[in-house]
């Protein structure tokens, strides 16, 4: 499944996630199937849904588990919903490997 989450774009790698807002911890949690078929990540954070709280914490998280800097991140869709995407920006080839590396190690797994 992860090689189907994690997406080159021109300017990056893409990836798909479902965000759960005033969770009880912030966690990157599986990967799972939504109702079409595509692959997100769930993720949870205890910031609450207002004001861009709950998207900065989930930046601030992919971050820290995944080692990029923040500034690296981009929210390009769902600033308002619990499905998102985002961008890891850089070289796409080098940064897929590196992202699959660390979701690995994290266990995400094939």
């Amino acid at each position: 499944m992860l090689h189907k989450a994690l997406n080159t774009h021109k300017n990056g790698v893409l990836l798909a996630i479902k965000l759960t807002p005033k969770a009880a911890k912030d966690a990157l949690v599986r990967l799972e199937a939504d109702s079409t078929g595509k692959i997100r990540l769930k993720a949870t954070v205890t910031a609450v849904p207002e004001k861009g709280k709950a998207n900065s914490a989930l930046i601030k998280l992919l971050s820290k588990k995944l080692k990029l800097p923040k500034t690296n991140i981009q929210l390009i869709a769902g600033d308002q919903s619990r499905l998102k995407t985002v961008l890891f920006a850089g070289d796409p080839k080098t940064l897929l490997g590196r992202l699959e590396k660390q979701m690995v190690m994290l266990g995400f797994t094939e």
